[in-house]
């Protein structure tokens, strides 16, 4: 594992966006710059990838949950991509064991982790969607946190992105459940 840097962002919401305070809402997202062994590669088996994906997300979540002042409700994950790159690459590096260390960590997890993968150039930002650990339709808790690594990904490079939260939104006023029309 060629680990490049790690960044870790930290933002505590403390009014809606009319300025109407609210009980502080923190959300951190913990990222790590890594070497992309399949960079301008083709391979039917991303494996190597899947593993990579577990030990990373292990650090990444705890590294995460230390920042984090409160429980967490929510959360969700996200990769991008060098140009040398594939999005299989970051599906493999999110999806098949980056959840176990998440849900282990946030204790439950229940619901689906929300996930967002795209190929980009250094310095590209992705929206990482955040959702209620344990209620998949709670509508309170559909959030996004933007992040960005001015530098990264090079084209040889994959940004992980794991984020956690400790609040739904600012005074959330859409209500819970599925809608049906």
């Amino acid at each position: 594992m060629n680990i490049r840097k790690s960044v870790l962002v930290k933002e505590t919401i403390e009014t809606d966006a009319s300025g109407k305070p609210c009980a502080p809402i923190t959300r951190i997202v913990a990222m790590v710059v890594v070497q992309n062994p399949f960079a301008g590669k083709f391979a039917e088996d991303l494996s190597p990838l899947f593993d990579l994906g577990g030990e990373l997300g292990e650090r990444l979540i705890n590294d995460a949950m230390k920042a984090l002042p409160n429980p967490p409700v929510s959360y969700g994950k996200a990769a991008i991509i060098g140009l040398a790159g594939d999005i299989e690459h970051g599906g493999a590096m999110i999806h098949p064991k980056l959840g176990k260390p998440m849900r282990a960590a946030v204790g439950g997890g229940k619901s689906l982790i929300p996930s967002n993968a795209k190929v980009a150039t250094a310095g590209t930002s992705i929206d990482i969607p955040i959702g209620h650990k344990d209620i998949a339709w709670s509508f309170d808790h559909f959030d996004t946190m933007t992040v960005m690594i001015a530098d990264a990904p090079r084209a040889d490079e994959i940004v992980m992105c794991v984020a956690v939260s400790d609040g739904a939104r600012p005074h959330p006023r859409v209500g819970d459940g599925p809608i049906t029309d």
